[in-house]
């Protein structure tokens, strides 16, 4: 077995990813090559966000939080940190997209660039309705399938209820890649200061997932026959 690289190495490595912009180009080399192997992108797409956090303390080199990130509020909890926005393949639950935004911003508004374009149907939870216009906008024979909001004052939408029940058994793909994320790989925090750097981690962290995700299909296609 090969040594273990040591930490020169690891940082050397890491410096060469970012000069040549290589991460973003990783995810795209991996969705190839699982499309080699018959784990293709559809014309499905699942879009999601989910908050990493960023350290809060002041006590720092340069005395300050990190400018870039900001907070928001998700129920009844303050978060300060960055967003990982994904559009997710509805079949394969592969992830095709990446975004890094502040906390703060909104996930209907990164909607558009998680979409390649070719989409048939657009599922998200109920924070993105009311976006169908910048869903044909990037994907002009796409079909809205948010979810909608079904709670009003003087009463409950109890068929908008049944349609969301039957969206969110697909939209629940989008878990599995934020589940491997932050429960496998332990990417609970944001790596770096900025959200560019950080952008280019997370593209590499995804093409990652999206190997783990469907590791066992791809060693059954690398055994050799009868073993």
């Amino acid at each position: 077995m090969a040594p273990a690289p040591d930490e020169t190495t690891i940082l050397r490595f890491r410096h060469l990813l970012e000069l040549h912009e290589l991460c973003g180009q990783i995810l795209d080399a991996v969705n190839l090559y699982l499309e080699s192997k018959g784990i293709r992108i559809s014309t499905g797409t699942i879009v999601d966000a989910t908050l990493i956090n960023a350290p809060s303390s002041t006590k720092n080199a340069s005395k300050e939080r990190d400018p870039e990130m900001h907070q928001t509020r998700k129920g009844q909890q303050w978060y300060f940190g960055a967003k990982a926005h994904i559009g997710v393949d509805s079949k394969e639950a592969v992830v095709h997209s990446v975004i890094a935004t502040a906390a703060s911003v909104a996930d209907k508004h990164m909607l558009p660039e998680l979409l390649h374009g070719k989409e048939k149907k657009v599922w998200g939870d109920a924070g993105y309705q009311g976006q169908t216009e910048a869903i044909h906008e990037a994907a002009p024979d796409a079909q809205d399938m948010t979810n909608r909001r079904t709670k009003f004052k003087n009463y409950v939408d109890e068929e908008g209820k049944r349609k969301n029940r039957i969206k969110s058994r697909v939209r629940a793909k989008v878990e599995h890649p934020f589940r491997i994320l932050k429960r496998i790989f332990g990417f609970v925090k944001v790596r770096y200061r900025g959200l560019k750097k950080n952008h280019k981690w997370l593209c590499a962290a995804f093409a990652l997932v999206n190997l783990y995700q469907h590791r066992n299909r791809l060693i059954r296609q690398l055994a050799p026959l009868g073993a």
